[in-house]
């Protein structure tokens, strides 16, 4: 295993980064250090992937560094980020990509420092298995199929859609409504009204846009979102105009707000990643990395639709915590 001795000074975050109070100093006894840096720190989903990482970091013994952005959209902080745990030095890096060509040239600069990286939840661009070791994700475009072909069943095949998109340069929302596109049009007999309108990262900004489109969908049959802030925004929007449960609704993660939505009738279903999974698998991987075993290029970590009926399932339920 590649182990370092840190001895530049603790990592100074840039304004509006939040994590752990240290830096990316060696652990107790020289244990390897990963830094992880997901794509922001507010949502459900992230604090999930947490405490995935954190689980696993204590059963391989590493010390785990967890940073990211506040906000996500904020690609200037996760490059700043990147290069400020490669001055450290880290053992490995595990990156969520806010932008698919944006984080490409940090990563590239952690090769040839020889600090191996993982992407994980977003891919990034370039050859896998070359300029990173892996991608530890959900088969987004296959996720979005789900959701598309839910709202299609929802709807009895035929109506008219509005698809509220998330933010240009995200590869995994990217894919997935790519996905729900071709599996909500399949068979035809399904009108796309809206597919050009990006929410922005929060719950807020999404809530605004939502209600820019407020003609658009008292004319529509159903609504898909592909995330959970936009999700989110969607969900105060139709409730703030007497549209909640009037509208077919399929969006995607799960947070305490979506659950009251899906559980008062006003969505039903979410597309529901493995987000604890994820993060135990991004440090899994990487351990095995630095101990010399073989690591595949692609492990995907599986997506379910959620209902009313299959609320209280065991494994539906170990998604949600």
């Amino acid at each position: 295993m590649r182990l370092r001795l840190l001895l530049l000074p603790l990592l100074c975050l840039p304004p509006g980064c939040q994590g752990d109070s240290h830096g990316a100093e060696n652990g107790e006894g020289g244990a390897p250090v990963i830094a992880m840096i997901p794509k922001g720190t507010t949502h459900a989903f992230w604090k999930s992937v947490e405490k995935g990482a954190r689980k696993a970091a204590d059963e391989q013994g590493v010390k785990l560094v967890w940073k990211g952005p506040l906000k996500e959209n904020d690609r200037a902080q996760q490059i700043q980020l990147v290069q400020q745990f490669l001055a450290q030095d880290v053992d490995g890096l595990l990156l969520a990509p806010l932008d698919h060509k944006a984080l490409r040239a940090p990563v590239a600069q952690a090769g040839d420092l020889g600090i191996p990286v993982v992407i994980f939840d977003s891919s990034l661009e370039g050859e896998v298995g070359k300029d990173f070791l892996c991608l530890v994700a959900t088969d987004n475009f296959e996720a979005g199929r789900l959701g598309g072909a839910k709202l299609r069943q929802l709807m009895g095949g035929t109506g008219k859609v509005v698809l509220l998109r998330y933010q240009v340069g995200s590869a995994s929302t990217t894919r997935r409504e790519e996905g729900f596109l071709e599996a909500v049009q399949e068979g035809g007999g399904v009108e796309i009204l809206v597919d050009n309108r990006w929410a922005g990262p929060t719950v807020g900004e999404a809530k605004t846009e939502s209600l820019n489109l407020m003609t658009r969908l008292r004319e529509a049959d159903g609504v898909f979102c592909c995330c959970e802030p936009v999700a989110a925004g969607m969900l105060l929007a139709l409730r703030q105009e007497g549209l909640a449960g009037k509208i077919k609704f399929v969006g995607f993660d799960a947070s305490p707000l979506l659950i009251d939505g899906l559980e008062n009738g006003e969505i039903d279903a979410l597309v529901v990643q493995d987000p604890q999974g994820m993060g135990a698998l991004a440090v899994n991987s990487m351990v095995d990395h630095l101990e010399g075993r073989p690591v595949g290029h692609f492990m995907d970590t599986g997506a379910k639709v959620l209902t009313m009926q299959n609320l209280q399932d065991p494994e539906i339920r170990r998604l949600l915590e």
